[in-house]
């Protein structure tokens, strides 16, 4: 199988998986703790803003190739296999009919605050040394 091939499998596995947690969010058989990470990592995933603007050389990618893809995996971990399974058939289903990742207003939210709350940290960092 060409390397190109197999990486946009893997780039269709990971936003599968993405649409997944955002089934398994809502799931009554997800444990807790693995609801808490999935509602993060769905919230950045589908968030149509980046914490790591692309525009950034290297960095920009960063988020989307390395921590995102690890996080995702670690969450897909964390669910039962029952519940797992379920939700995969729902984000199949979703992704056929719909034809794209649903968006996330609260992980846009997410981004801008976590945005904004850097921007006052280094303002008061910098702001202490004068």
């Amino acid at each position: 199988m060409p390397i190109l091939q197999s990486i946009r499998q893997w780039a269709s596995r990971i936003k599968r998986d993405a649409v997944t947690l955002w089934f398994a969010c809502r799931h009554p058989g997800t444990p807790w703790f693995a609801k808490l990470l999935a509602a993060f990592v769905v919230a950045y995933a589908l968030s149509p803003i980046d914490l790591i603007p692309d525009f950034i050389p290297v960095l920009g990618y960063l988020d989307d190739v390395l921590l995102l893809p690890a996080l995702i995996w670690l969450n897909i971990r964390l669910v039962p296999a029952d519940v797992l399974s379920e939700c995969r058939a729902q984000a199949d289903q979703w992704m056929k009919t719909r034809g794209a990742k649903p968006r996330s207003i609260g992980g846009a939210v997410l981004v801008v605050m976590l945005w904004i709350a850097m921007g006052v940290g280094l303002w008061a960092w910098v702001a202490g040394f004068s």
